[in-house]
């Protein structure tokens, strides 16, 4: 017998599973497990004193397209989200200078701070 946690509906059950070729038993279920509590909100990323550009959207940042401290014109893409399998260019929305507060590969919230224009 071989035991697993399973999670159905949000409820943590622990179940014991018979192997193949091994002697027949009736399974075990125990009662639901409590969940353990979810683990703090990680500290909001440090950025630049300036307009921040929110993600208008939850998605994946692709590609993180300039540098912190990097100067930027009015269009220039920022970055790259991927949200429901389509690539979104976040693009400056003036002059300035950018700080970046996201990375490559993060998942990001609707609301998220990705990057200020000082």
């Amino acid at each position: 017998m071989r035991k697993f946690n399973i999670n159905v509906d949000g409820k943590n059950y622990v179940v014991e599973v018979e192997e193949i070729g091994g002697v027949a038993t009736s399974p075990v279920v125990a009662a639901p497990v409590q969940a353990a509590p979810a683990a703090p909100k990680a500290a909001a990323p440090v950025v630049g004193n300036g307009e921040p550009f929110k993600a208008p959207m939850p998605g994946t940042v692709l590609d993180v397209c300039v540098a912190n401290g990097t100067t930027v014109k009015k269009g220039d893409t920022i970055l790259v989200l991927e949200a429901m399998k389509m690539e979104n260019n976040m693009t400056a929305q003036k002059d300035g200078v950018v700080t970046v507060a996201v990375s490559k590969g993060a998942s990001v919230a609707s609301g998220d701070t990705l990057f200020t224009i000082a």
